[in-house]
C-alpha cells in the first residue's frame, strides 16, 4: 500500500485528515458494538429478528437526518465546530444505551447516536476536501473511510474479551459504556485543527451575495445532482448495510461459528476494510470517480453472490470476507469526496450531506427488510437477494453521475460554472513544491 501521499501533506492537512480519520474510527467502533451484540440482545432483551432490523435501521434514518442537518449547520457555523458536536453526541448516546431496558429505550439511543455518526461522516469529509488538493483530493479523503476498519476493529477485538469474561446479560452493557471514548478526541479538534479557508473566505463574502436557503440543492442545476447522488448512495450504502448488520449473526446461525471463530473472520473482513478505501482513492484519482465506482460495483454484487449462496469452506469464506470489506469500504469512501466536488461552498455540506444521509435512510430499509425476509427464507438469501439488488440500483445510477474529478473548488466557491480549466492538471504532480492547495498554502 502506497501511503507516500502522508508525508506530502502540509501539518495543516494531516491535522485534519488525523481528526478526521480518528472520529470516523472511534465513532464506528461505537456503531459496530450493536452489530457485535445483537444475538445478546436477542437473548437477553428478548427481542425478534425483525426488531433487531428496526433498531437498525433506527440508527440508519438517524445517520440520515444527522447528515443533512450537520450539512446545514457546518454551511452556517463551520465544519470544526460542528465536527465536534457530532463526535460528542455520539459518545453519549452510546454509553447511554448502556442502560437499556427493552426496544424503545434501544431506538431513541440508536436513533441519536445515528444522527451523531452521519454528521461527523459528512462534515469530517467536506473539511478534508476543502483543505486538501485537487490532485490528491481523492486518495486522501477516500482514506478516511479506513478509520472505519480501525473502529471495527476495535470493537471486534474488545468482543470476545469482554463477552469471555463477563456474563451475557452484563457483557453488552459494558462493551456499550465503553463507547464513551471519542468524546475524548474532541479535545484534539479543539486545540488543533483550524477551519477550512475555503469556507471562511466564503463566508467573509456572504455580506455581499445572496443567502443561500437549504432548499437550493433541490433548484436549478443542483437539482439532478441532488438527485443522482442520492439514488447511487441508497443502492451503494443500502446493500451495504445488509452486510455490515447481518454478517455477525450469519457467520453464527447461518454458518454455525462459534464466537471465537466469528471474530477471527470479522478480523480478515475488517483489514479489507481498511485496504480498500486506499486502494479506491489511488484508482478514483487515476481513473476517474465513476469508473472506480462501477469497477468495485461489478466485483462486490459477485463476491457477495458467491459468498451467500455457494457451496465454499473456509478458507474460501476468509478470502471472500476479505473481498467484501475491501470493496464495501471502498465503494463507501468514495461517496463524500465525489459529492464534494459537485457543489458550491455555500451549500457544499448541505447538498454533499443530504445526498449522503437521505441515501442512508432510504437504504435503511434494506437491512429491516432482510430481517423480515428471512423469516420466511434463508437468511443467507435474504441478504444476497437486498444486497445485489442494491448494487444494481447503484451502478444504474453511477452511469448518470457527473465525473468533476480533480475540480477547483475555489471556482466553484466563485460561482463559476467550472469546465476543463478549472481542473488544475498541475496539482495532479501530488506534492508540487509551488502549489497553493485548496484549504492552505502548501508549507
Amino acid at each position: 500500500m502506497n501511503l507516500g501521499w502522508l508525508s506530502k501533506l502540509s501539518a495543516v492537512e494531516r491535522k485534519t485528515f488525523f481528526a478526521a480519520f480518528g472520529g470516523l474510527a472511534l465513532d464506528s467502533m461505537d456503531t459496530t458494538i450493536y452489530a457485535l451484540v445483537t444475538p445478546a440482545l436477542i437473548a437477553t432483551l428478548s427481542l425478534s429478528r425483525p426488531d433487531a432490523g428496526i433498531l437498525a435501521s433506527s440508527s440508519l434514518v438517524g445517520t440520515a437526518v444527522g447528515g443533512w442537518f450537520a450539512g446545514i449547520a457546518a454551511d452556517r457555523f463551520g465544519r470544526v465546530r460542528v465536527l465536534q458536536f457530532t463526535i460528542l453526541l455520539v459518545a453519549v448516546s452510546t454509553f447511554a444505551a448502556a442502560f437499556a431496558d427493552g426496544f424503545w429505550y434501544l431506538l431513541v439511543a440508536r436513533a441519536i447516536q445515528g444522527m451523531g455518526y452521519g454528521g461527523e461522516a459528512a462534515v469530517g469529509a467536506v473539511l478534508v476536501a476543502e483543505v486538501v488538493s485537487a490532485g490528491m483530493r481523492g486518495r486522501v479523503a477516500a482514506a478516511i473511510q479506513s478509520g472505519y476498519a480501525v473502529g471495527n476493529a476495535l470493537s471486534v477485538a474488545l468482543f470476545p474479551v469482554i463477552f469471555g469474561w463477563l456474563s451475557q446479560e452484563v457483557a453488552w452493557r459494558v462493551f456499550f459504556a465503553i463507547g464513551i471514548l471519542p468524546a475524548l478526541l474532541v479535545f484534539f479538534v479543539r486545540r488543533f485543527v483550524p477551519e477550512s479557508a475555503i469556507f471562511v473566505e466564503e463566508k467573509a463574502q456572504r455580506s455581499a451575495s445572496p443567502t443561500h436557503s437549504f432548499w437550493t440543492i433541490f433548484t436549478g442545476e443542483h437539482l439532478f445532482k441532488t438527485l443522482v447522488a442520492t439514488f447511487f448512495t441508497t443502492g451503494t450504502l443500502g446493500a451495504a448495510y445488509v452486510m455490515i448488520t447481518w454478517l455477525p449473526t450469519y457467520l453464527q446461525t447461518g454458518l454455525h461459528l462459534p464466537v471465537t471463530h466469528t471474530a477471527g473472520y470479522l478480523a480478515v473482513n475488517i483489514f479489507g476494510s481498511f485496504v480498500g478505501p486506499i486502494a479506491f482513492g489511488l484508482i478514483a484519482d487515476r481513473i476517474g470517480r465513476r469508473k472506480g465506482f462501477m469497477l468495485f460495483l461489478i466485483c462486490q454484487a459477485l463476491n457477495v453472490a458467491v459468498y451467500t449462496q455457494a457451496p465454499i469452506g473456509q478458507g474460501i469464506t476468509v478470502i471472500l470476507g476479505f473481498f467484501l470489506g475491501a470493496l464495501q469500504a471502498g465503494l463507501a469512501s468514495g461517496l463524500m469526496p465525489t459529492f464534494a466536488e459537485l457543489f458550491p461552498t455555500s451549500i457544499r455540506a448541505n447538498g454533499a450531506g443530504f445526498a449522503l444521509s437521505a441515501g442512508r435512510g432510504l437504504g435503511s430499509i434494506v437491512p429491516a427488510t432482510v430481517g423480515i425476509l428471512s423469516t420466511r427464507m434463508h437468511l443467507g438469501d435474504a441478504m444476497a437477494i437486498c444486497a445485489i439488488c442494491g448494487y444494481t440500483a447503484a451502478f444504474c445510477a453511477a452511469l448518470l453521475l457527473p465525473e468533476q474529478q480533480g475540480i477547483d473548488l475555489r471556482t466553484m466557491a466563485a460561482g463559476g460554472a467550472p469546465d476543463e480549466a478549472d481542473r488544475l492538471p498541475h496539482e495532479r504532480e501530488a506534492g508540487h513544491p509551488n502549489n497553493i492547495r485548496n484549504g492552505v498554502a502548501t508549507q
